[in-house]
C-alpha cells in the first residue's frame, strides 16, 4: 500500500514542479518584454532650408508660328537653328487660290460701288426709294469688309519672324498641305538674352517660394560656373500631365554664351519663408524614404508609440522632419529595432 501511494504521488509532484517552472518562464518572459531604450528631448526650431530643383532652359518668349489660312506650302526659307531677325520672311503658301479670292472680293467691291453710285443718283432724282438706297449702301459695306478680310488672309499666308532670335523647330516641309493654324516653326527671342530655367516643384515647395526669391543656377555645359537667378514666375495651377507646379528662374546679370533652348540645368533656391522643423538622428528613422518614415516616441518614458513623420531632407548624420512630432515629447534613439507600437520600455540614462 505504501509503495502504491508513493507511486501515485510522483506524477502529482512532477505536475506541480512543471507548473512552477512554467510560471517561472512566464515571469521571465514578462520581464524580458520591457525593452531598454535611450531617448532625447524633441525640440522644434525654425530654419531656412534650401530647395534643390532641376529643369530645362528656355526663353520667356517662345512662339509657335503658323499660317492663318490652309493650303500648299510653296517655300520655306530657314532651317532649324538659323538666326532670324524681326520681320524676316520665313515661309509662304502657294498664293494661287488666295489671290483668286482677293480678286473676286475686289471685283465684287467695284460692282457694289457702281451700284451705290447709280442708286444714289436715282434717289436724289426721287426715282429710287429710300429702301433701295439703303440696300445699295449695305451691299457696298459688305463688299468692303469682304475685301479687307481676303487681303488680311493673304497677308497671313506668309510667315514673318515676330522678333530677333532662332528657329528652334521646323515642323513641316515644302509641298506639304496644311490646315489653318498648324504650327510651322517654333522660335524664340534668345538673341535678347531673356533666358529662364523652368523646373517642376511640389506643392509643399511651391508654398514656401515667393517671387524674387534668390537662386544659384548651374549647368553641365559650364560645370565650374554658377549664375545668380531669381524666381520670376510661379504657376497658378498644376501641370495636367505631371501633377506638379512649375517655377521659372530668370538668370540675373551676364548670360552665358554656351546656352541653348532645352539645355539641362540645376538650381539651389533660397526661400524667403522660414520653416519649422525637428532635427533627429539618422539612426532613429525607420522605413524612411525621401518623403516619409516612422519613428518611436514616448511621453511617459514607459510606453513606446510608433508615429508617421514627414521628411524634409536626409543626410548621413541627421534627418529634418516637418510633420508628425507635434504631440511628442521624447524621441527613442536606441533600441528602436526591438520595439513595436505600445511596447513597454525602460529608459537608460
Amino acid at each position: 500500500m505504501k509503495t502504491k501511494s508513493i507511486l501515485l504521488l510522483l506524477p502529482a509532484i512532477w505536475l506541480v514542479s512543471a507548473c512552477s517552472q512554467s510560471n517561472g518562464e512566464e515571469t521571465t518572459t514578462v520581464k524580458s518584454e520591457v525593452i531598454p531604450v535611450k531617448v532625447i528631448a524633441i525640440q522644434k526650431k525654425t530654419i531656412q532650408t534650401p530647395i534643390e530643383v532641376s529643369g530645362q532652359f528656355s526663353t520667356n518668349d517662345e512662339t509657335n508660328l503658323a499660317f492663318k489660312t490652309g493650303g500648299v506650302i510653296a517655300r520655306i526659307f530657314v532651317k532649324e537653328g538659323d538666326a532670324i531677325h524681326k520681320g524676316q520672311l520665313l515661309a509662304t503658301l502657294n498664293l494661287t487660290e488666295i489671290n483668286a479670292q482677293v480678286s473676286q472680293a475686289r471685283l465684287a467691291l467695284e460692282k457694289a460701288k457702281r451700284d451705290f453710285a447709280r442708286v444714289s443718283n436715282l434717289y436724289r432724282d426721287s426715282v429710287a426709294t429710300l429702301e433701295q438706297f439703303q440696300n445699295a449702301k449695305t451691299a457696298l459695306d459688305l463688299a468692303t469688309q469682304q475685301t479687307e478680310a481676303a487681303e488680311f488672309n493673304r497677308s497671313y499666308s506668309e510667315i514673318h519672324a515676330v522678333s530677333d532670335g532662332f528657329v528652334l523647330k521646323k515642323m513641316v516641309s515644302e509641298g506639304q498641305v496644311i490646315s489653318p493654324g498648324t504650327t510651322v516653326f517654333q522660335t524664340n527671342g534668345a538673341k535678347r538674352g531673356h533666358w529662364v530655367l523652368k523646373a517642376a516643384i511640389s506643392d509643399r515647395e511651391w508654398a514656401r517660394l515667393g517671387l524674387n526669391d534668390k537662386a544659384i543656377v548651374q549647368m553641365d555645359a559650364l560645370p565650374n560656373e554658377k549664375f545668380p537667378a531669381f524666381v520670376s514666375r510661379k504657376s497658378g495651377a498644376t501641370d495636367v500631365y505631371t501633377g506638379s507646379f512649375t517655377v521659372e528662374l530668370t538668370l540675373a546679370g551676364k548670360v552665358p554664351s554656351a546656352i541653348a533652348s532645352g539645355m539641362f540645368g540645376r538650381a539651389t533656391l533660397t526661400p524667403s519663408t522660414q520653416q519649422g522643423v525637428w532635427t533627429i538622428p539618422y539612426e532613429s528613422l525607420l522605413d524612411g524614404d525621401e518623403k516619409s518614415g516612422y519613428v518611436f516616441v514616448t511621453n511617459d518614458h514607459k510606453i513606446a508609440r510608433k508615429v508617421s513623420v514627414q521628411i524634409e531632407s536626409i543626410d548621413r548624420n541627421q534627418v529634418l522632419i516637418i510633420g508628425g512630432l507635434e504631440n511628442a515629447q521624447s524621441l527613442i534613439v536606441s533600441g528602436s529595432a526591438y520595439l513595436r507600437d505600445s511596447s513597454a520600455i525602460q529608459v537608460i540614462k
